[in-house]
C-alpha cells in the first residue's frame, strides 16, 4: 500500500484529494519523465456527479498503485513500491491524458 495524494479534483474518484477507488494503474509504458505518465484509473467527474465513494471504497490516503512505467525505480513487477505517490493534474482535467504520476523517477 501507498501514501497517495491526488490533486485531480476532476475525477469521480477524488474525493478530498483521497482516492476512493481503491487502487489505481498508473500508465505509461514507455515512460521517461513524469508527464509521459498518467493516471489510467482517472474518471471524468460530470457536472452533476458528486463522486463515486459512496459506490466504491471509502476515500483512503493508502491505496494499491500498479504501474506500468518499466523505467520508473519505483516499478517492481508492475507495482509501486514508494513510499508516497502524487498523482497531478489540473481541476479542469477531463482525460487520463492530463494527468501524471509527480512521482516518477527514471531508473
Amino acid at each position: 500500500m501507498v501514501d497517495l495524494k491526488c490533486s485531480v479534483t476532476s475525477c469521480v474518484y477524488n474525493t478530498d484529494n483521497l482516492c476512493s477507488k481503491g487502487d489505481i494503474m498508473v500508465g505509461g509504458k514507455n515512460a521517461s519523465q513524469s508527464k509521459d505518465t498518467r493516471c489510467e484509473s482517472f474518471m471524468y467527474k460530470r457536472e452533476d456527479e458528486t463522486s463515486y465513494s459512496s459506490s466504491t471504497c471509502h476515500p483512503c490516503q493508502s491505496i494499491s498503485v500498479d504501474c506500468e512505467a518499466e523505467k520508473c525505480r519505483y516499478n517492481s513487477n508492475y507495482r509501486c513500491t514508494a513510499k508516497h505517490v502524487d498523482i497531478r493534474g489540473g481541476c479542469n482535467s477531463c482525460d487520463c491524458k492530463e494527468t501524471s504520476c509527480a512521482t516518477f523517477q527514471e531508473k
